[in-house]
């Protein structure tokens, strides 16, 4: 995967543990992982980019003590965005180096891309309605995820007939909203289902992930293209999409 990085990994969980694994097994080094407040004092001064996989209540925090000692960091963590606009202010303001993505699976930037050109499409007829499935495993704390919520806002930026998204716990009514459906079921890295439902007929597309293996690629991938960068960068720019 390139040229080998001294990495720091912030949050030690199912994906904190994946990367560490992918990472020493394509030639990187883990100088050090954090996990909790006192882990902050092993941070090592070796390490070259931070990979940032933890809960959204720590992740502004976590990334606000990257810039403190200009280490670049790659964050994975969904909903937090709701800081996305100050973390971006401070990023660029003080030369900083933020890469974030709601899902670094590259099948899934595909799929991201198929979403927004399919919306853009149907917007130029009637009588499809939309509504997106979300299914992860138990162990997940936000819901929706944050890669229903970037398809639901695209499919708000392509078509013009939907102005908001609405977690369903019941039928919603707006029809300009579009409903999101999420399950937490043990073992499930990743599935998303974006249907178009119309009277003659119905749209579906779909992404499955097998494992987190694809996540911890696309998070090394995001890791060794943004180190010697600096600003804020997001799978579109990795991929050139």
């Amino acid at each position: 995967m390139g040229n080998s990085l001294k990495i720091a990994i912030i949050g030690y969980g199912k994906m904190g543990r994946e990367i560490e694994k992918f990472a020493t097994s394509n030639g990187h080094k883990v100088v050090c992982i954090i996990d909790k407040d006192d882990d902050w004092e092993k941070l090592s001064a070796q390490a070259q980019v931070a990979i940032e996989f933890s809960v959204p209540e720590a992740a502004f925090n976590n990334i606000m003590r990257c810039f403190e000692v200009n280490l670049p960091v790659v964050c994975g963590t969904t909903g937090w965005y709701k800081n996305l606009a100050q973390a971006t202010t401070r990023c660029m303001e003080n030369g900083q180096t933020l890469f974030y993505a709601p899902n670094f699976s590259l099948g899934m930037n595909i799929f991201f891309e198929t979403n927004r050109h399919l919306a853009s499409i149907i917007g130029n007829f009637e009588g499809y309605k939309p509504s997106i499935t979300e299914t992860h495993h138990t162990q997940k704390l936000d819901a929706p995820s944050g890669t229903a919520i970037h398809l639901a806002n695209q499919l708000i930026e392509q078509h013009c007939g939907f102005s908001g998204w609405k977690l369903r716990n019941g039928e919603v009514t707006d029809n300009s909203v579009i409903p999101i459906e999420a399950f937490r079921i043990e073992k499930v890295p990743g599935t998303h289902l974006v249907i178009w439902e119309g009277q003659n007929d119905t749209l579906e597309i779909k992404h499955t992930a097998h494992n987190r293996s694809g996540f911890a690629q696309g998070a090394l991938l995001a890791a060794q293209w943004v180190w010697q960068k600096k600003g804020v960068y997001t799978m579109k720019d990795l991929l050139n999409l």
